[in-house]
């Protein structure tokens, strides 16, 4: 996995309602984590952004919160989570705040789960990744670097859509309609 964005964010915390600098991370997985600072030592907590997610707040939205002394309210961000958690975020200006604001709003609609090789199912070299809608797609990866006269890796892209078969359901359908037709026919013939 790549990172989307990293930077740095001032975080308040949940009892003290200080406000602390963290480094935060954004993966292309959509997690995003923040740590105490840029060596990524200590991870202070993550959030799954297409899970645990449900608002993004910017700026006026934003409810019981404050700005950092000498920071706009343009500058906030909320994180709001299924669990009741909110995350209080200030940016360092109103454009890095615009950024991550559409770039955690991404990460919640547009995450790819990545998936090892499967063997046999799909050609060697591929690499089975399920969009959130669920749909998979097999995409390349890299390969090893075979040398200077190694045979170069070739990019396979493999796009399996789901079959459906609509055929059976037609079928159904019109012996169902025969069905009904032909037992409304036999009661009209009482009367």
């Amino acid at each position: 996995m790549a990172f989307v964005k990293s930077g740095w964010l001032l975080r308040q915390s949940t009892i003290l309602k200080r406000w602390k600098k963290n480094w935060f991370d954004l993966w292309s997985d959509g997690h995003l984590i923040y740590y105490d600072d840029q060596t990524r030592q200590s991870i202070e907590d993550k959030v799954h952004m297409p899970v645990d997610c449900i608002n993004i707040r910017m700026g006026h939205e934003c409810r019981d919160i404050q700005p950092p002394d000498g920071k706009p309210r343009d500058c906030l961000l909320q994180i709001v989570c299924r669990d009741g958690k909110t995350i209080s975020l200030c940016a360092e200006s109103t454009d890095d705040c615009l950024a991550w604001k559409f770039t955690l709003q991404d990460s919640r609609t547009n995450t790819v789960y990545g998936y090892g090789p499967y063997s046999g199912a799909y050609p060697a070299g591929t690499q089975v990744v399920y969009a959130a809608n669920g749909q998979a797609y097999a995409v390349p990866y890299q390969y090893p670097y075979a040398g200077v006269y190694g045979q170069q890796p070739a990019n396979q892209v493999i796009i399996r859509e789901r079959y459906r078969d609509n055929d059976s359901d037609l079928a159904l359908g019109m012996l169902a309609g025969a069905a009904t037709g032909m037992a409304l026919g036999s009661l009209f013939w009482v009367f």
